[in-house]
């Protein structure tokens, strides 16, 4: 007599496929926006630093007629 325990499950094949799949998903979803904050976060560190060593103008003149 065969086990039981060790006999193939159409049933729990198809849910762990599923659930592989939605995790699958899940993390690039999750990749994708921690990249994107990433992106964000260098852009700004480097429009401060650049705003930081380039000089500021004081007030603009006015132009002559």
């Amino acid at each position: 007599m065969a086990n039981p325990w060790t006999k193939k499950n159409p049933f729990l094949s198809m849910f762990l496929s599923g659930a592989n799949v939605a995790s699958g998903r899940a993390r690039g979803l999750w990749t994708q926006q921690a990249k994107h904050n990433q992106a964000t976060a260098m852009k700004r560190a480097t429009r401060s630093w650049a705003e930081l060593w380039t000089p500021t103008s004081g007030t603009k003149r006015k132009r002559r007629k």
